[in-house]
């Protein structure tokens, strides 16, 4: 079975939830508990953004994780500005993680009334960006913002943009449904199409539309080997795909997504306990994998098919 690696984001586009504000002791305990699940890469936080970020990324150094690579976040380089002068990407060196993910641009709509550049400068950021940390002996993971928004706006800008990232060597092309609005048969058939470049892909969803896990699914089933997830589901507005809800569904799942995770899914409630006694926000009951109602069965037919045979009402164990 091929395998898909899971990067989680709690630390960074979790952090962005309404009402968070992580410490440097609840991210490094929140870090321990990634790394004990199994999470491959965490991506921890922007030091170009956030001092207390950069803090933690030194503090971080003391750890000794036992399989999961820290990885610090940042973006391409601003319009007019060198690469190596650009203060947000110092920071990013100075956070000294040897993997870093950046995001740029791929929608024409943000080039044009956000960055307020031209479409080739545009490029030349993401390019001169991923050249400049690859220069730096970082790897590279590009996050393609609004990727399936600018693929619908304008394919062959878009696809330019990839090409940029593979250019200057991100060793992994993520693509980002940010406003959380594509459907799954458009995230099919755009990463499919992605796929034609050649470089891992991978698929980072927002839940605006309640999609969020199905759109991850369907990249993964089109070719996107790297979901990038938030326990519990957190993140900006309606957040980000859940960890618990991927895992489980490529473990239960294995008939139509035949592909591994090196999560060790008897740990998942516990870890998401934690992360939500540190932000303080409760996992609604009902809410899928890791809710007190998840394995509670309260109708009388239930309960009779649960006592003859457990699979009539639980596609997996609680266990």
């Amino acid at each position: 079975m091929s395998r898909v690696t899971v990067l989680d984001s709690t630390l960074r586009d979790g952090a962005q939830s309404e009402g968070i504000s992580f410490s440097v002791s609840d991210k490094l305990r929140i870090v321990t508990a990634l790394d004990q699940i199994g999470v491959d890469l965490i991506e921890a936080g922007n030091p170009g953004s956030n001092p207390k970020d950069l803090e933690f990324f030194r503090e971080a150094r003391s750890l000794s994780l036992s399989g999961a690579t820290l990885a610090a976040f940042g973006s391409t380089r601003r319009k007019g500005v060198k690469a190596r002068d650009d203060e947000a990407l110092v920071s990013l060196l100075e956070a000294g993680t040897g993997t870093v993910v950046v995001f740029g641009k791929s929608w024409p709509l943000h080039v044009e009334k956000i960055l307020r550049a031209t479409r080739e400068e545009n490029l030349d950021m993401i390019r001169e960006t991923v050249d400049f940390l690859k220069s730096e002996g970082r790897h590279v993971i590009y996050d393609a913002e609004h990727f399936f928004d600018g693929r619908a706006a304008d394919g062959e800008y878009a696809m330019a943009t990839l090409r940029a990232a593979a250019e200057g060597g991100a060793e992994c092309l993520v693509l980002c449904d940010t406003n959380g609005g594509s459907l799954p048969w458009r995230i099919a058939e755009y990463t499919k199409e992605a796929a034609g470049l050649g470089l891992p892909l991978g698929i980072h969803a927002h839940n605006d539309s309640g999609l969020a896990v199905a759109n991850s699914l369907a990249a993964v089933e089109a070719g996107a080997r790297q979901v990038e997830c938030t326990i519990n589901g957190l993140g900006e507005r309606a957040g980000n795909a859940a960890l618990e809800e991927i895992v489980m569904s490529l473990r239960t799942r294995a008939d139509r997504l035949p592909y591994v995770t090196s999560i060790k899914t008897e740990l998942i409630t516990k870890a998401s306990r934690l992360v939500s006694s540190i932000t303080g926000i409760s996992v609604q009951p009902n809410k899928a994998i890791v809710g007190k109602n998840a394995f509670a069965h309260e109708s009388g037919i239930h309960q009779d098919g649960m006592l003859k045979n457990a699979q009539t009402y639980e596609i997996m164990t609680p266990e």
